[in-house]
């Protein structure tokens, strides 16, 4: 499904679309499922995706009844950003400049009829209720760490990230794609910690994260969350 924006926040339309649990995404995320994500999810044009810094983010969608026969009452899904819709996809609603959401098929159908096909709504950004801690994947290789941050609670999208290995100070991450993030340090055999700072500029620090005999393609999850 995709979300068009008139003038301003209420100027919203959707359209019906396709599941986005499967694929990947411009995030990263992999299986939506798998990093609890599910159907619950959105795809986001260039205008709110921001490059990849949006990911993570959750929005509150509402279809408004009283523009449209085809909303059920009281309709609306909470969504995590987990994707981008590109531009020159959907018809051109994706493009620049304009706001426009790809919901998949489970959430669109908590709004609205699907045969409505195209439906107004409200939107605005909520806090995302997550179950257990921040969860950090390590990829790379000994001198290029790569790190994928999931499962973020509160405002959800991360803006800055920073690894520590406990012989070595904080050092900071750039993002690579997405929810990707890089740095070229070698933190092999060492306990790691994380610092994350959201885009409502709230910052955590994540101590003993990953334990010293960590490896590369393991996923470890914090003891709390923001």
């Amino acid at each position: 499904m995709v979300l068009r924006r008139g003038r301003g926040r209420r100027g919203l339309f959707l359209i019906v679309g396709r599941v986005l649990c499967a694929a990947g995404g411009a995030c990263g995320y992999g299986n939506l499922y798998s990093v609890g994500y599910g159907t619950s999810s959105t795809a986001l044009s260039n205008a709110l995706f921001n490059n990849g810094l949006s990911c993570g983010a959750c929005f509150q969608i509402v279809c408004r009844l009283a523009e449209s026969k085809y909303c059920y009452p009281g309709g609306s899904v909470v969504v995590t950003a987990t994707n981008a819709c590109p531009p020159g996809s959907e018809g051109g609603w994706c493009d620049p400049p304009k706001a426009h959401f790809d919901l998949s098929y489970p959430a669109f159908q908590r709004l609205a009829q699907p045969v409505g096909g195209v439906i107004p709504v409200r939107y605005k950004r909520v806090s995302c209720s997550r179950n257990g801690g921040i969860r950090f994947t390590i990829r790379g290789n000994p001198y290029f760490d790569l790190v994928l941050v999931t499962n973020v609670g509160e405002f959800g999208a991360v803006q800055s990230l920073q690894i520590k290995g406990e012989r070595t100070g904080w050092t900071y991450m750039r993002q690579n794609w997405g929810a990707n993030w890089q740095a070229n340090v070698n933190v092999q055999g060492q306990a790691l910690a994380f610092k994350v700072t959201l885009d409502n500029g709230r910052s955590l620090e994540f101590y003993n994260v990953a334990p010293k005999n960590w490896g590369f393609g393991q996923t470890f999850e914090a003891d709390y969350n923001f």
